[in-house]
């Protein structure tokens, strides 16, 4: 097999999206559409990956720029043909291109792969039959079956119209025909546009084969145009999701109610409830239990670790058999050891806590080590912020925190230390005593100033 050139389309404004942002960067998935046809086009291994851009310009340049891509502008649109001739200059002609649209994201790598492998000195075209094929392509066959053409719905006769089979745009072909038939297209037609499937009835004139073939998964070849299209796709794509999670044995309580926004690993028996929504890479393990309307994002938690409803997970690590919610919310730099326990109404943000420790209810721990088997009580605070500067706290192992506390950083509270509910720590509490507060009476300082942010 030669080598593979891959054009992407992906120039269009999206007028029916009625949207400021280029059509190819909303998300399915969680992922840009442009996205999902990038990864099916690395997936091919192609030698280049050009991207026809257009409306949007640098914006959906700069959300690829970590990517090994070619990119072309097409600053005027005047049809598919048009914009694969701003590619030319990066076609090789002893290589194969592959066209593709930068509005189907569910695209199928192996149907990609084999409409490749059948354009060895042909044109091969990817087709599918719709019901109503009204504003499609038509592809239009002779006596033999063979593909002679592929007419343009608003340039189809009244009989061409009855046609079923229709034109999805991706097509392969060889460069060395490509080339020649790009410099040959025209605009006469009803739209004034240069067709790209002008180039059916040139490579027929050239005694070049043509072969259509038909998928039977419209939805890997449905573009999207509108947020109706966007909603219907995204079903789709959350459908697929669930129903590869139910293969793998992943218990889901409705399948219909279930989002995936990235990727999501599961270990055995492992259980989620309705409405979750799982964003960018979770890792779950064996016997995880994941309650209702939990939002988890970029989080691994262990195996048996159970999580109650309502919670939300942020970039965070959780241990093994560990206890979380209901109405939890761990924001990102928060790692779990096995066994804790956090409880309803609690928020950790870059918190640290160790094996056993449990911080079971309306409790807010940020910036903050919490050694093993603490107990913190309801209500407890880590003051890390002063208004202008963010300071740790250190709470050693077998401390016993009271309920109501307030700990000012930067502090550390020793070895089984135990605060006295209701007070407020503002110097290290010494290791195995009892710590505690008790103000007497209310001052106000004349003349104090908040503390400004420090320079780096």
């Amino acid at each position: 097999m030669s080598k593979l050139n891959i054009v992407i389309l992906a120039a269009g404004k999206g007028t029916r999206m009625y949207s400021n942002q280029p059509k190819v960067l909303h998300t399915v998935g969680g992922k840009s559409i442009l996205e999902h046809v990038i990864d099916c086009a690395k997936s091919l291994k192609p030698h280049k990956i050009i991207v026809v851009y257009g409306f949007g310009g640098d914006t959906v340049k700069q959300a690829f720029a970590h990517e090994d891509i070619i990119w072309v502008n097409q600053a005027e649109q005047y049809g598919t043909g048009h914009a694969v001739q701003q590619a030319v200059a990066h076609l090789e002609v002893d290589a194969d291109t592959l066209i593709l649209l930068g509005d189907v994201p569910l695209i199928d790598a192996k149907a990609c792969q084999k409409l490749v492998e059948q354009a060895q000195n042909k044109l091969a075209i990817l087709s599918f039959n719709k019901a109503d094929p009204t504003g499609y392509g038509r592809i239009v066959r002779n006596a033999m079956y063979g593909v002679t053409a592929i007419v343009e719905h608003k340039d189809a006769s009244e009989e061409q119209h009855k046609i079923t089979e229709v034109n999805t745009g991706i097509m392969a072909m060889p460069n060395v025909h490509l080339l020649q038939w790009l410099s040959k297209l025209t605009n006469n037609n009803a739209q004034g546009e240069y067709y790209l499937t002008d180039i059916v009835a040139l490579a027929v004139q050239d005694n070049v084969n043509v072969v259509a073939e038909i998928t039977t998964d419209e939805w890997s070849v449905t573009g999207i145009n509108s947020k109706t299209d966007l909603s219907q796709i995204e079903r789709v794509y959350q459908s697929r999701a669930a129903q590869k999670l139910l293969l793998q044995g992943v218990t889901l309580r409705d399948p219909a109610r279930i989002d995936v926004r990235g990727s999501l690993s599961c270990g055995r028996d492992v259980e989620i409830d309705i409405n979750c929504v799982f964003e960018g890479t979770v890792t779950l393990g064996d016997n995880v239990k994941i309650a209702a309307n939990c939002v988890i994002k970029n989080a691994v938690i262990a195996a048996g670790t159970q999580v109650a409803p309502f919670t939300h997970i942020d970039d965070t690590q959780i241990g093994e058999n560990a206890r979380i919610g209901p109405f939890a919310r761990l924001r990102p730099g928060t790692t779990l050891a096995a066994d804790t326990h956090i409880g309803n109404f609690v928020e950790l943000k870059n918190a640290q806590v160790d094996v056993g420790s449990k911080i079971n209810h309306l409790s807010y721990v940020g910036d903050s080590s919490v050694g093993k088997n603490v107990n913190i009580g309801a209500g407890t605070i880590t003051c890390n912020y002063d208004g202008a500067n963010k300071f740790r706290t250190v709470i050693e192992d077998d401390a016993f925190i009271g309920s109501d506390s307030q700990l000012v950083a930067p502090i550390t509270i020793g070895r089984g230390a135990t605060i006295a509910a209701g007070s407020t720590i503002t110097r290290d509490a010494p290791p195995d005593q009892l710590t505690f507060c008790r103000a007497k009476e209310q001052k106000s300082i004349a003349g104090w100033k908040r503390p400004q942010k420090l320079k780096k």
